[in-house]
């Protein structure tokens, strides 16, 4: 039962571009975990740009960058 928690600079996605970006993530998980529909849920956190660095990268990304599948190529210090 896949939980994806995607933050992001804000975008002000519509509701269709969500459901698109939700489509395809659903469909990365039924390919690699064999996941049903039912089985996911996503949700869509827009960061505004300003905040990535206290609300993001130094609470989340800096402190598990060993454990990173992906690192990003910046570096905020």
């Amino acid at each position: 039962m896949p939980h994806v928690d995607l933050k992001f600079i804000t975008r002000n996605l519509t509701e269709t571009q969500q459901n698109a970006i939700s489509d395809d993530i659903i469909a990365v998980l039924k390919k690699h975990f064999g996941s049903s529909d039912d089985s996911v849920s996503i949700k869509l956190n827009e960061i505004p740009a300003d905040d990535w660095k206290s609300a993001v990268y130094e609470p989340i990304i800096k402190p598990h960058l060993d454990e990173l599948v992906k690192k990003p190529g910046y570096k905020l210090d």
